[in-house]
């Protein structure tokens, strides 16, 4: 497509634009506006949860120095704020969807890591008090097995939609990015001994 044909597209878009009756436009804007008033109700309350949960974690912390409790204290507070990090994880999808008005998957993603990674974390420690005690051990074994296949999976769908962000996009006009020949669209070299 050359870019010609896309300022013909560009221009039927905006003469599409034209024809659309006012009362739509209208009620468009209207919906943009309540979504906009959706999300930022939404982003308030993770933000209040978030400091809400951060606060119960600090007050925690003196649990921690207790002889008696030290290590199940340890693990409640690392269970809370981990808590804090899917809220403030969140909260980071929330506001990337108001800026760029689309839903972007990875923060997603990293949420059910971190969801993945905190349930990991309690049930290995549980698992240890568990250690002897037959299937009550082996259902925590398992789930511990699943929850990091969970994790992995995640993880690999992170790194490929981040390959597929560096890709260049199917309308460009260099065509695909190949690594021996720079940006050159492929096929150039042999279109150039040609002519």
């Amino acid at each position: 497509m050359t870019s010609d044909d896309r300022r013909g597209q560009d221009r039927s878009t905006q003469q599409g634009e034209e024809d659309v009756p006012a009362h739509v436009k209208v009620g468009n804007r209207a919906l943009e506006i309540a979504e906009g008033i959706v999300y930022v109700g939404i982003a308030v309350l993770l933000l209040v949860v978030a400091i809400a949960v951060l606060v119960a974690a600090a007050r925690q912390v003196p649990a921690v120095f207790t002889s008696d409790t030290a290590g199940a204290a340890a693990l409640e507070m690392l269970d809370t704020l981990l808590l804090v990090f899917i809220v403030v994880e969140l909260l980071f999808a929330v506001r990337i969807t108001i800026a760029r008005r689309e839903l972007i998957a990875e923060p997603f993603l990293l949420v059910g890591i971190i969801a993945s990674i905190k349930e990991i974390v309690v049930l290995s420690v549980k698992a240890a008090d568990e250690l002897g005690k037959g299937a009550v051990f082996a259902d925590s074994i398992r789930e511990i097995a699943v929850l990091g296949g969970l994790v992995l999976v995640l993880g690999v769908t992170a790194w490929l939609l981040r390959l597929k962000e560096r890709e260049p996009g199917e309308g460009d006009e260099g065509g695909p990015y190949t690594p021996d020949r720079g940006s050159e669209p492929a096929g150039g070299s042999e279109q150039r001994e040609r002519t």
